[in-house]
């Protein structure tokens, strides 16, 4: 099986490239990416792309077609990936996360590709009351970033896609350890406060509600997408991936954390104005057609494992938030430097 992979040099990709090797050590892996992030590798031993057969370099706002030839499955990650950037990238972030994903899904229709996975996001509710989400609930996006996932869906579900099929994986909120870790999510965020400062500064009420993904159980939802046949959920599926069971009020998450760090102190404004983002998620229909493919780690694990990378890291930033660890800091400082323009492309320098 070849397997294609755009936005492989980010946070999940790594980790999710590592699981198809290991569940599948004949499978072949094609990477895709513009390098924003290729260097910040946060207490890898090795390049995390040698797994793969190919690494290409390239804006998928180009992708070229000839790529395509002889792919099974595309599996899209590339992304602006989260609230900030797309608030300071708005105009770009709807060309790279939504027409750009189109034109790409497309491509891969037209060229025979048998199975297309769209990294989505349940961030697509918004604020939703009245209990968790399903797919067939109305989506409230709130952000550029939600808006263009949900804008990607859309384009596609009427899309003529032949015989390819589509799975849209609106995931929970990430979380957990990777070789190029990102600590703009909010469990991660956690885990480095208490590690630098024995203190968890919650700057919401704690309230509001996230489902929760580690990103080795991202890629075990992948794996068995990017395989998935037409009888099970239909040619076009937008699914809830994630477990019923893993969503949390953000204030639960910071006393998880200060559970495994001893000594840390919980800081929770009790006078912020409410967090329009809180949402409870839905998984059964995920839970009835993936069954074998569930999420496995637990909070508590993926706890463990960011404070064990940490470790391995010799994290002690106390200013991580200004740190590349944050994704939109990376794209500042290459924009700063005169690498990269404001439309988010690579300048020669």
């Amino acid at each position: 099986m070849r397997v294609l992979i755009t936005g492989n040099m980010g946070y999940v990709g790594p980790v999710l490239a590592r699981f198809l090797k290991a569940n599948d050590a004949s499978v072949e892996i094609i990477g895709f990416d513009a390098g924003f992030f290729g260097h910040s590798l946060t207490g890898a031993e090795s390049l995390p792309e040698t797994v793969l057969a190919r690494q290409y370099f390239g804006d998928v706002r180009e992708f070229p077609e000839e790529l395509l030839a002889g792919v099974d499955g595309v599996v899209h990650l590339a992304a602006v990936s989260n609230d900030p950037m797309g608030k300071e990238f708005e105009e770009v972030t709807a060309a790279i996360n939504r027409d750009a994903s189109v034109r790409i899904a497309k491509l891969a229709a037209k060229a025979g590709v048998k199975n297309f996975v769209f990294a989505s996001s349940c961030s697509m509710y918004g604020a939703a009351d009245g209990g968790p989400r399903k797919e067939t609930d109305p989506t409230n996006p709130l952000t550029a970033y939600a808006r263009s996932k949900i804008g990607t869906e859309e384009d596609l579900r009427g899309a003529d896609l032949g015989g390819m099929v589509f799975t849209s994986l609106r995931f929970a909120t990430a979380c957990g350890m990777s070789d190029r870790l990102r600590l703009d999510l909010v469990l991660n965020d956690f885990v480095a406060c208490a590690v630098t400062s024995g203190e968890i500064t919650v700057l919401s009420d704690g309230t509001p509600w996230r489902p929760l993904i580690d990103v080795e159980d991202m890629a075990r939802a992948i794996s068995w997408a990017v395989r998935r046949p037409a009888g099970n959920g239909g040619a076009w599926l937008a699914v809830n991936a994630g477990r019923s069971e893993n969503n949390y009020q953000v204030r639960d998450l910071a006393e998880s954390v200060a559970r495994h760090v001893p000594g840390t102190k919980v800081s929770i404004n009790t006078d912020a104005p409410p967090d329009k983002r809180s949402y409870q998620v839905d998984f059964s229909l995920f839970k009835s057609l993936a069954p074998n493919n569930l999420p496995q780690v637990s909070l508590d694990q993926s706890i463990q494992r960011l404070l064990a990378g940490f470790a391995r890291m010799t994290f002690a930033d106390s200013d991580f938030r200004n740190s590349p660890y944050m994704r939109l800091n990376t794209l500042r400082r290459h924009m700063a430097a005169g690498r990269l323009a404001s439309d988010l492309r690579w300048t020669v320098t």
